[in-house]
């Protein structure tokens, strides 16, 4: 089966799945990121593992791709996979398709050096190069329609809930 129409299949599956039964659609996803040395962090989510850390400047062990990376990736793939999912579902030949993730930032924020900066980012911009011989009008709305349901597209463009709890456990004799 071609790729486009398994992705077509499956996304009709789905979608007629959660149409009968949305709460199949609520789940709530679960990482563990644990400090192994220094600031290198082992991330944990089901059976994948993998590493963040800091570059040596700033006191990390350069061990693996810092958290601003992860980050720009989880929205640049969020929206390559949508478009690529929202053209097989439009029946949109796609040949080739990336998406470039640029965030301007200001660590001065991070080290507590710039005043009234926040330490996020400052600004996000993403360009969409799409290889089709679709007409440009399609391609249009394609794009539009996966950026209204792209779910990391939405959490860097709204502001989210975040809850924090506390647990402190000590090593100490009592």
């Amino acid at each position: 089966m071609p790729e486009n129409q398994k992705i077509k299949s499956a996304i009709e599956r789905v979608s007629h799945t959660l149409a009968l039964k949305p709460a199949f659609g609520l789940g709530t996803g679960i990482s563990k990121a644990s400090i192994r040395n220094g600031l290198t962090c082992q991330v944990e989510e089901g059976a994948w593992k993998f590493v963040a850390d800091m570059p040596e400047q700033v006191g990390g062990n350069g061990s693996g791709p810092t958290p601003g990376v992860y980050g720009r990736a989880a929205l640049g793939s969020c929206l390559a996979i949508g478009y690529m999912m929202k053209a097989a579902s439009m029946d949109i030949p796609i040949a080739g398709l990336e998406v470039e993730v640029q965030a301007d930032y200001d660590d001065g924020a991070l080290f507590g050096t710039s005043k009234n900066v926040p330490p996020g980012y400052l600004e996000i911009r993403y360009t969409v190069t799409i290889d089709s011989d679709a007409p440009e009008k399609d391609i249009l709305r394609l794009l539009d329609e996966a950026d209204r349901h792209s779910p990391y597209l939405d959490v860097f463009s709204r502001a989210q809930k975040c809850k924090r709890e506390v647990r402190i456990v000590s090593s100490k004799q009592h």
